[in-house]
């Protein structure tokens, strides 16, 4: 197994369920945050919103980090900010966000910091490889 940490990449679900009747106004937020998101964090290595097949109101956000400092750069890019301000107001609930890998004690740290809600899901077995 490789020796996983602050160093490897590692994936971050983000669940969210939108508003009734704010579906066409998140989506401008989330294109304009996922534009901004490409263009300044090269550490960002796979970033898509993805729809529930069965729920035309719930979404995820697929994101993979070259590492952790790649993550700590996009928790304070100022349109991820924006996008959380907006994200306030027109879902229903709070993201819940899931880490999956392994993260060093800046991600906690940055995260208990943040207020957001997570979990991180340890990794136990495999292998990295970008």
């Amino acid at each position: 197994m490789t020796n996983f940490g602050s160093d490897t990449p590692f994936m971050l679900i983000a669940r969210l369920k939108v508003q009734e009747g704010k579906v066409n106004e998140y989506f401008e937020i989330a294109d304009k945050t996922d534009k901004a998101v490409e263009e300044s964090e090269p550490g960002m290595l796979h970033h898509t919103f993805d729809q529930d097949p069965e729920n035309p109101l719930s979404f995820v956000w697929s994101e993979v980090f070259k590492n952790d400092d790649a993550f700590l750069a996009h928790l304070v890019n100022p349109p991820v900010g924006d996008y959380l301000e907006a994200h306030a107001e027109l879902c229903d609930g709070d993201l819940s966000i899931e880490f999956y890998g392994t993260v060093g004690d800046k991600v906690i740290e940055a995260m208990n910091e943040s207020g957001l809600t997570y979990k991180v899901f340890k990794t136990q077995l495999g292998y990295s490889r970008v």
